[in-house]
C-alpha cells in the first residue's frame, strides 16, 4: 500500500480542481489588481469573483472580507486591529479603563500569543475560560465572565488539536443578549471565531453564528497554503496592524496574492459542495476510535466523542511517547503527528491537553490522527494494524509496565 496521509488538521492537498484555477494566474494572467489597464483589471475581476464566493459561504457582504496571508495574520488582525482601535476610538473617553478580553485556555498559538502580548504590555485585561475534561467551554463560564468593561470574545470554532466543537452560536446569542440590555455602544462586546478547522465540516454562517469577525486559512480546506481571509463585520471597529499601500478596503497592505485567493475562493466554493462526505468521515473517525480503544490496553480519547469535528482522532498513550509514535508511524509510511504543526518544535507539553487537566506525562503521550475526502477504509484499517505494532514494540523497547495515569 501506498503511503497513507492522517494529517489533514496540519494541512490538505490542493484540489486538483483548485489548482486548475490557480494555474492562470501565474503566468498568463499576471497583472496587478491595483493598475488600472486591462491587466490588472483582469486580476481584480479574479479577486473580486473570489471574494464573492467566500461572502456567499459566510452569507455576508463582499466588502466585509479581507484577505490575507493565512488564520495567523486574520487573527492577529482581529484582536490586535480592534485593541488598536479601542485605544484610538473608544477609550478616548474613559482613559483609565483597559479593554477586557474573554478566551478560552486553549486556542490557536496565534490567538493565545496575541493576547498575551495585549495582556503583558498592559494594553487589556484577560480571562482564560477553563475547558474542562471533555474540551468544550461553558455558556455559564461565558456569562460569569462578562464585566463592564469587557470588549472582546475570543473562542475557537473547532479546536486544532482535539477537534472539540466549542457552541459558538450560543455564545454569539449571550453577547447579544448583552447588548440588548445597554444602549451605550461602548458596552458592544464583539465576538471573534477562529474557524480555520470547521469550514470543511460545519455551518459557518455568520448571521447564524452571531459573530463580528470570524477567520480561516486555505491550505485546511484543499487550498494553498499563504492565503486566508478575516470576516470583519460591518461597522465593527478595527485599525490595520501593517502600513503600506491601500489594498483591502486600507485594511491590509501589500500586493494582492490573486493565485491563492482566487485558490481560496474556489476551494471555499468546493467545501460547500463536498459537505455530502460528511458522514463518511465521521464512519471512518468511528471505528478507528473503537477500534483502538478496543484492542490497545492503555488507550485513551482526548476530548469528546460527541462534541468533535468528524476528521479528529487524538488518543494518548500510557507508557508510548507522542514524537517516538510519529517517527515510528512514519517508517510505517503513516503520517501523523502529536498535534498542532505549529508547535511541533518544541518540547513542552501541549497546552491544550493541559487544559483539559491531564499530566505532563499524559500529554507526551498524545496521537492525532486526521483522516480526509480521500481517505478510505483500507487506509483506516492499515493504520490501526500498524499502530497496534508500534505501540506495543516502543513499550517493548522501554521495557516499562503499563501503568494507568486515569
Amino acid at each position: 500500500m501506498n503511503n497513507i496521509y492522517l494529517d489533514n488538521a496540519a494541512t490538505t492537498s490542493v484540489d486538483p480542481e483548485v489548482l486548475k484555477e490557480m494555474l492562470p494566474y501565474f503566468s498568463k494572467k499576471y497583472g496587478n489588481p491595483m493598475s488600472i489597464h486591462s491587466f490588472g483589471q483582469e486580476s481584480l475581476e479574479a479577486v473580486d469573483r473570489a471574494r464573492n464566493q467566500a461572502a456567499d459561504f459566510l452569507n455576508c457582504k463582499p466588502d466585509e472580507i479581507i484577505f490575507t496571508s493565512g488564520a495567523t495574520e486574520s487573527n492577529n488582525l482581529a484582536i490586535k486591529g480592534f485593541i488598536k482601535s479601542y485605544y484610538f476610538g473608544l477609550k478616548k473617553n474613559s482613559p483609565k479603563e483597559n479593554p477586557h478580553i474573554i478566551t478560552s485556555a486553549f486556542e490557536h498559538h496565534c490567538v493565545m500569543e496575541s493576547i498575551k502580548f495585549l495582556e503583558k504590555s498592559g494594553q487589556a485585561e484577560v480571562t482564560y475560560l477553563p475547558v474542562y475534561k471533555d474540551g468544550v467551554v461553558r455558556i455559564e463560564d461565558i456569562k460569569n465572565s462578562i464585566k463592564p468593561n469587557t470588549a472582546l470574545v475570543s473562542i475557537m470554532y473547532v479546536n486544532n488539536e482535539i477537534g472539540t466543537v466549542q457552541p459558538i452560536a450560543e455564545i454569539g446569542e449571550i453577547i447579544r443578549e448583552h447588548h440588548s440590555q445597554f444602549s451605550n455602544p461602548k458596552s458592544k462586546i464583539l465576538f471573534h471565531t477562529d474557524a480555520t478547522q470547521a469550514v470543511n465540516y460545519f455551518d459557518c454562517d455568520v448571521e447564524k453564528l452571531n459573530v463580528d469577525l470570524l477567520s480561516l486559512s486555505g491550505h485546511k480546506i484543499y487550498g494553498p497554503k499563504g492565503v486566508g481571509l478575516l470576516y470583519v463585520r460591518k461597522g465593527t471597529p478595527i485599525s490595520r496592524i501593517q502600513d503600506g499601500g491601500e489594498q483591502e478596503f486600507k485594511m491590509r497592505s501589500g500586493t494582492h496574492n490573486v493565485p491563492g485567493i482566487v485558490g481560496l475562493g474556489f476551494a471555499i466554493k468546493k467545501a460547500q459542495d463536498a459537505k455530502n462526505k460528511i458522514q463518511e468521515i465521521i464512519n471512518l473517525r468511528n471505528y478507528f476510535i473503537e477500534k483502538v480503544l478496543k484492542e490497545i490496553p492503555g488507550s485513551h480519547l482526548n476530548g469528546s466523542k460527541e462534541k468533535r469535528s468528524p476528521n479528529n482522532i487524538n488518543f494518548r498513550f500510557d507508557n508510548a511517547e507522542g514524537e517516538s509514535l510519529v517517527l515510528a508511524l512514519d517508517q510505517e509510511g503513516i503520517a501523523a503527528s502529536t498535534g498542532s504543526a505549529c508547535s511541533s518544535g518544541t518540547l513542552e507539553p501541549s497546552h491544550v491537553l493541559l487544559a483539559l487537566g491531564l499530566k505532563p506525562e499524559q500529554c507526551h503521550g498524545s496521537l492525532r490522527l486526521t483522516p480526509g475526502r480521500e481517505t478510505t477504509r483500507k487506509e483506516i484499517d492499515c493504520a490501526i494494524d500498524k499502530l497496534k505494532e508500534v505501540v506495543k514494540r516502543l513499550r517493548d523497547i522501554s521495557g516499562s509496565v503499563l501503568e494507568e495515569f486515569n
